[in-house]
């Protein structure tokens, strides 16, 4: 069966203010205040430790892993209370899944993000049936650009590895793809814009409504 794979955040949703304000949460309670703000979303797609790394940076004074480490867990928790405050879907995602289901696509998301907090968010948006399978940071031993995650998300929802294609919006989902050998469509919708055009993906992606006919043309 052919089969589209979605990053989520960044892809599917916009995800940076809630994520923002978990890593902001820490530094309150560091006694610094607010660190980060909406010029940092491409850093929040990053991950955790990217925007604490970051934060940290700001402070202008020595620190180490051990304080990122130590910081994680807090960040995590807060996120998972507040997950979905500012999180919305990118308009046209639902239907563009949709369609491509209609199509006789399966539909799979394979993500950076731990795996209970993806699930988490995929069902408090309403979108948890729209997917055959979800694969997070933590669901095996490795994670995005590896291979295993990518083929584990369209092995479980019953697709065909050689009949695929991923839709992301870094250069972690173009390195996935290569590692992969399908093609990848770079939605430019994202914090980057069409600065991801610098990592030669087969595709821009500029609205979900163009996704179900360049998954037929890249896709076959």
């Amino acid at each position: 069966m052919r089969t589209v794979v979605f990053d989520l955040d960044g892809t599917l949703a916009d995800t940076s203010a809630d994520l923002l304000a978990a890593a902001n949460a820490c530094f309150t309670a560091l006694g610094h205040g607010a660190l980060l703000d909406g010029r940092d979303t491409l850093t929040a797609f990053h991950g955790g430790r990217a925007m604490l790394r970051l934060g940290f940076d700001r402070l202008g004074h020595a620190y180490t892993e051990a304080d990122i480490s130590r910081e994680y867990p807090h960040l995590l928790r807060h996120y998972a209370k507040n997950i979905d405050t500012h999180t919305r879907l990118y308009p046209g995602a639902v239907e563009a899944v949709m369609a491509l289901r209609q199509a006789g696509f399966a539909t799979a998301i394979c993500t950076n993000k731990p795996e209970g907090l993806a699930e988490t968010l995929v069902a408090r948006l309403g979108i948890r049936d729209l997917f055959g399978s979800l694969i997070g940071a933590d669901t095996l031993p490795t994670r995005k650009p590896d291979p295993a995650p990518y083929l584990a998300a369209v092995e479980r929802a019953g697709g065909t590895v050689a009949r695929s294609m991923l839709v992301g919006d870094t250069d972690t989902d173009r390195k996935t793809g290569l590692a992969v050998g399908i093609p990848v469509a770079l939605v430019t919708f994202g914090p980057e814009g069409t600065g991801v055009s610098r990592f030669a993906p087969e595709a821009l992606l500029e609205d979900f409504a163009d996704l179900p006919a360049l998954a037929e043309r890249l896709v076959g």
